[in-house]
């Protein structure tokens, strides 16, 4: 399984239109390699440190055929909703959340990355784009793309094959995930699988330890 990257991004942090609190969402294309340590891409920088950013969430895929869905749901930002606008660091044309698994290694360029979470989207999705209600409807559909951390540090470039190396057996993939944290009643065998999912972040799977005993312990 491989795809190719579409376009690599990066920015820095500037003020939010019309609000001025800081943010890093605004991302340009990047030209030829990048330099990928363990904090994600070097020349990337974040507003806020506590919720984006750092070896838990290194470097952020947004599948690009995700915004044809959110162009038919906000048609009145149609134009602006194109490849780089929701602040990935990578695009690639091919993949969705059906099709990524949570533990997920990959190879690109000289990187090793590891699918390590999805992407929780927040209040500056709905205050870069000046509308009320993309952020809920991104999560509420699981349209908010995963977060890598990073293996082995390198480079990579747009046109680099992106190369799945491995998969666990009984792999969690996102789109489970997002129906089961979705769910009033989840199942609780497949609350343990994501519970045991190699690679899962700590902070991710320590909330769906409590949540499987809330479960057990309610059942």
């Amino acid at each position: 399984m491989q795809t190719r990257i579409d376009q690599v991004y990066a920015g820095c942090v500037q003020p939010m239109p019309n609000d001025g609190r800081p943010t890093g969402i605004f991302k340009t294309p990047v030209d030829g390699p990048v330099q990928v340590g363990e904090h994600g891409i070097v020349i990337d920088a974040q507003a806020d440190r506590r919720v984006h950013g750092g070896p838990e969430k290194a470097v952020h895929h947004f599948p690009a055929k995700n915004y044809a869905r959110l162009r038919a749901a906000f048609p009145q930002v149609a134009t602006q909703l194109v490849p780089g606008s929701l602040g990935e660091n990578i695009s690639t044309s091919d993949w969705d959340e059906s099709e990524v698994c949570i533990g997920d290694v990959l190879r690109a360029g000289s990187v090793r990355l590891q699918l390590c979470q999805p992407r929780s989207p927040c209040w500056k999705i709905d205050a870069r784009f000046g509308v009320d209600g993309m952020t809920r409807f991104i999560a509420e559909h699981g349209l908010a793309g995963w977060y890598y951390r990073v293996l082995q540090p390198g480079a990579f470039a747009a046109g680099d094959a992106l190369v799945l190396e491995w998969r666990a057996a009984d792999a969690v993939s996102l789109r489970e995930y997002w129906d089961l944290y979705a769910a009033a009643r989840p199942d609780l065998d497949a609350v343990r699988r994501v519970v045991d999912a190699p690679g899962l972040a700590p902070d991710k799977r320590e909330r769906w330890r409590q949540r499987l005993a809330w479960l057990q312990a309610n059942a």
